[in-house]
């Protein structure tokens, strides 16, 4: 019997070190935390309400081709190669996009007004814009790609008796090189700015520490062009910063209060901290955010802070601490 009391310490002295040991193998985080000091106010956060404006536009002409967003990369979209195309989602039965044989799933790569030069597409808002300033009448040369075999043809546009039904806007938060967060545009928004319905980006969202509050960038702010090419959709703005390196800078053209004004906007980059640290049974180390906890032998001693409170735990029972009362310090006047 007087042998059993050091096998029974023994296997608790194992059970702990396993315990311990396998608290070190946890998930290392795969995508970064949302930034803290983010500032998305509630009421950028909805579209504004501008139907009736937008009943009030002109309408332009009409196709009968309804697009959506190509599955193309973006990375070809941005290469000096050009457009990427827009799908067609559907076609107006005996409309001219019909009677030009257009089908849905085709892919509308280029579009040529009368004799002008080809446009490239890759955004619906490039069409929509196409539409917008066309007669009705006019023809328009497409090139359209079906099942990989390309082919050409021709539309002729007629007057559009009803506005183009309306798309709802998205958000896109972007939060590695800038801290912000961005909205399409509606049609009201976009035709003020010059650009086809659905282009540009609305900025509704800014770190505190983002480096764009410093170029001048607020909120409603409606971001036109980046380093000189038209933001067709607010994943062109995206992606240019995204293809820039860490304290390059970007030429912006924004659009505010019917103004445009132009502006160099740096990037940055995460800021990164000391989380945590570790040797099994005799100490431990780990913050999360403005959180840290400390633990020595065993938990004999223990130190837990935050950004308003402190607390010491000694011997496993003795506890005590403090932190930030409910009032403000007086100053002598």
């Amino acid at each position: 019997m007087k042998h059993g009391y050091p096998n029974y310490f023994f296997l608790l002295l194992v059970f702990v070190c396993l315990t311990s040991c396998s608290s070190l193998k946890r998930k290392l985080a795969k995508e970064p935390p949302p930034l803290a000091d983010m500032e998305a106010p509630l009421d950028l956060q909805d579209e504004p309400e501008d139907e009736e404006a937008r009943l009030m536009l002109d309408k332009g002409a009409f196709s009968g081709i309804y697009v959506k967003e190509g599955e193309a990369s973006l990375d070809d979209m941005l290469d000096e190669e050009g457009g990427s195309g827009v799908v067609v989602d559907h076609v107006v039965e005996n409309s001219p996009g019909a009677r030009a044989k257009i089908r849905e799933g085709d892919i509308l790569i280029e579009a040529t007004l009368n004799d002008g030069e080809p446009q490239e597409l890759s955004w619906p808002s490039e069409w929509r814009n196409i539409e917008l300033a066309t007669k009705p009448g006019s023809q328009v040369h497409l090139l359209l790609d079906r099942a990989g075999q390309e082919f050409e043809t021709t539309v002729t546009f007629e007057t559009r008796l009803a506005a183009a039904s309306r798309t709802k806007s998205a958000s896109f938060r972007e939060e590695e090189k800038v801290g912000l967060v961005l909205r399409t545009a509606t049609e009201v928004e976009s035709r003020a700015a010059g650009l086809g319905p659905g282009g540009g980006a609305v900025v509704i969202g800014l770190s505190k520490a983002s480096p764009w509050r410093a170029a001048g960038i607020k909120f409603r702010d409606l971001i036109v062009e980046v380093d000189g090419r038209p933001v067709a959709h607010p994943q062109v703005l995206l992606e240019a910063i995204r293809t820039k390196e860490v304290g390059d800078k970007l030429d912006l053209l924004v659009f505010r209060n019917n103004d445009r004004f132009e502006t160099k906007a740096h990037l940055t980059t995460r800021d990164s901290e000391f989380e945590s640290f570790s040797i099994p049974i005799l100490f431990s180390y780990e913050s999360k955010g403005e959180v840290s906890d400390t633990s020595l032998l065993f938990g004999l001693f223990g130190y837990e802070q935050t950004a308003a409170a402190w607390e010491v735990t000694l011997l496993w029972f003795i506890t005590f601490g403090g932190g930030d009362s409910d009032e403000l310090e007086e100053v002598d006047s």
